[in-house]
């Protein structure tokens, strides 16, 4: 009977009901989204451009940073084209090959990125706490290795959740209640007791959230005691500068997510969800070329050498 349930879903399709409570702010979400992911694409595009041409860039900083970039661009182009074609006409629908496809790229690479501003607070933290072991610490070869760990990790967690969603028959219900397909609000189309997949989506959220969370809290404690401690006024605000930057890079990711997957579910939360998930989606990663280039001096610099 299950089976049955599954290849009657795996042959349809589901509806994207976005914002559609909210007609009359389609037109305007389509144009401020489209502006934003032009932002996103140029911005991020830029930071790779730049950190692979220009050989002053080519240190384990720039090389996560360019990480950051290439995850941002993917993670926009797994789920805003679909919410610009669902708001600009009256279809909304998705397959469910694809909604699955979404859901899995959409968790695998906001989990990469959990992990990834882990291993970046630890390179500032090697750099300021331990400049003359620098080098050493951030050698190339383990730099790759924390890179491919970052990506390995999310991309197996949302194996785990793709898989656990794909099995949960949803009964013949096909209205989604967001802008793309996240696990929340496909368990919340079943009809059968997901409180085993609630249960195990609350504990890999804590461990990819939490966890990294405190250990980057951790780092910039560290740093901080580090930064009193130091009697360069040219050194602190170099500090300052990327320490600063990455904090509020991962203010701006943490926070909204921590709002989505670690609050209790309730029923009037649901649209207040699919705003802040926009603010994550669509938001954040234009948002991250910005903050780590308009007061970053290396990468003015490089833009000086490269004009020439």
């Amino acid at each position: 009977m299950m089976m049955e349930k599954i290849n009657a879903t795996l042959e349809g399709y589901f509806v994207l009901l976005g914002f559609s409570n909210w007609p009359h702010l389609e037109v305007i979400l389509f144009v401020v989204i489209l502006m934003f992911y032009l932002m996103t694409l140029i911005g991020n595009l830029f930071i790779i451009i730049l950190s692979y041409v220009d050989a002053h860039l080519h240190t384990p900083m720039y090389f996560f940073l360019s990480n950051l970039s290439f995850l941002d661009l993917c993670y926009t182009a797994s789920s805003i084209p679909q919410l610009l074609i669902n708001l600009w006409g009256p279809e909304k629908k998705i397959s469910y090959n694809g909604c699955m496809t979404q859901l899995y790229f959409v968790l695998a690479l906001g989990s990469t990125e959990c992990v990834l501003l882990v291993v970046m607070s630890y390179d500032r933290y090697a750099a300021v706490c331990r400049p003359l072991h620098y080098t050493v610490l951030m050698h190339p070869r383990f730099c790759h290795l924390l890179a491919v760990a970052s990506w390995a990790s999310g991309f197996t967690n949302s194996a785990l959740h793709s898989f656990l969603t794909f099995w949960v028959p949803l009964c013949g219900h096909r209205q989604v209640d967001h802008f793309l397909c996240e696990v929340p609000a496909l368990l919340r189309l079943s009809c059968i007791d997901t409180h085993a997949n609630k249960l195990t989506l609350m504990i890999t959220s804590s461990i990819f959230v939490l966890i990294p969370l405190i250990l980057i809290l951790s780092s910039y404690g560290a740093i901080a005691r580090a930064v009193l401690r130091m009697q360069s006024t040219a050194g602190l605000q170099k500090v300052f500068g990327t320490c600063g930057a990455h904090l509020m890079v991962v203010s701006l990711f943490f926070i909204p997510v921590m709002c989505i997957y670690l609050q209790p579910p309730s029923g009037n939360s649901q649209d207040q969800g699919k705003f802040i998930a926009l603010f994550y989606t669509v938001v954040t990663p234009s948002l991250n070329p910005l903050i780590y280039t308009l007061r970053n001096k290396d990468v003015r610099g490089a833009v000086r050498r490269l004009m020439g």
